[in-house]
């Protein structure tokens, strides 16, 4: 969406969460450089890039924790520090850690529900929501990274919010944990909630997200649903399965087409139709046994995005070995 849609969004006092034009500095470092994107009702709203993209300060602005020089953050068409019992607007998860290690997991939402003068029921609706019924009345520090995950979850529900914010939820889950995410997650977006979810597991947001939005130093790359980015990127790729890789590529190459290993016996050719593919390799002679249409992931639509957006990148095995 672009700034001028997000201007219209907002302007409208409509749903979701829209953040325009948000600038912000750190001293010298420019970690928000124009910033907008929306967050809409019914959808979980992928949020990931590199570190120190800007993912992390965003969240912060758009819960009042931090002001940018330029810019808005709005929910429901106001800022966050404009909204009257902030739970019943955004429910957000930024740190796990965030709780006091001496209170049971009940204790500790009890105190949050006070706060926003929330009934005490809600406490127990929320902690079974989450899973977390057997463990409530435990000490919230022997809890697991998942545990707090879970508590973390339960306490942005407190005030039944239209709009979920969660940074890095998949984080400590066990593989049973992380299935109950992704189901929840979608369950809260079927529920007519805007959810925004921030993580670096794009196995996750690919099998969760329906809309993904890539940032990179401070700026969004991409804003597009996940579908429609992986189709982008997985057009005119043609994966090739061969014992002869080196003779594969050679052949492929002198013919125009762009080739890489990408396996031991897999090459992924681009600029070249599968059939006439078939047809070159058979001419000379190349053996293979798959020829098809590529079908990238969302790590593969994400590595694309943002190859120029890395601020730290390590050498590989092969550049280390020269």
């Amino acid at each position: 969406m672009s700034p001028s849609s997000n201007r219209e969004l907002a302007a409208s006092g409509g749903p979701g969460i829209v953040v325009t034009g948000l600038r912000k500095r750190y001293g010298a470092t420019l970690a928000l450089d124009g910033m907008s994107f929306s967050v809409r009702p019914g959808l979980v709203t992928g949020f990931v890039g590199p570190n120190g993209a800007g993912k992390s300060t965003t969240m912060r602005v758009i819960l009042g924790l931090d002001a940018v020089e330029e810019g808005t953050a709005l929910i429901g068409g106001r800022p966050y520090l404009g909204l009257r019992r902030p739970l019943n607007h955004v429910g957000s998860l930024l740190d796990a850690a965030a709780l006091h290690p001496g209170r049971s997991g009940r204790n500790h939402l009890l105190w949050l529900a006070h706060a926003q003068g929330l009934a005490a029921r809600r406490v127990d609706e929320v902690i079974e929501l989450v899973g977390l019924t057997s463990a409530a009345r435990r000490r919230a520090g022997g809890y697991s990274l998942g545990m707090r995950q879970r508590l973390g979850i339960a306490a942005a529900l407190l005030g039944d919010p239209p709009n979920i914010m969660l940074d890095e939820p998949f984080n400590g889950m066990d593989p049973d944990g992380i299935i109950w995410m992704r189901g929840f997650l979608r369950s809260l977006a079927a529920a007519g909630r805007a959810v925004l979810v921030s993580s670096h597991l794009m196995s996750e947001v690919q099998d969760t997200a329906d809309h993904l939005v890539v940032v990179g130093r401070g700026k969004v790359i991409a804003d597009a649903g996940v579908a429609e980015l992986i189709a982008a990127v997985s057009a005119g790729r043609v994966t090739l399965r061969t014992t002869a890789v080196t003779h594969a590529m050679s052949v492929l190459a002198q013919a125009g087409a762009t080739v890489a290993a990408i396996g031991r016996d897999t090459v992924a050719v681009s600029g070249l139709p599968a059939d006439r593919i078939v047809t070159l390799l058979n001419a000379s002679a190349v053996p293979f046994s798959e020829v098809s249409a590529h079908r990238a992931t969302l790590e593969d639509v994400y590595l694309e995005l943002t190859r120029e957006a890395v601020e730290f990148r390590a050498a590989t095995p092969s550049e280390v070995s020269r």
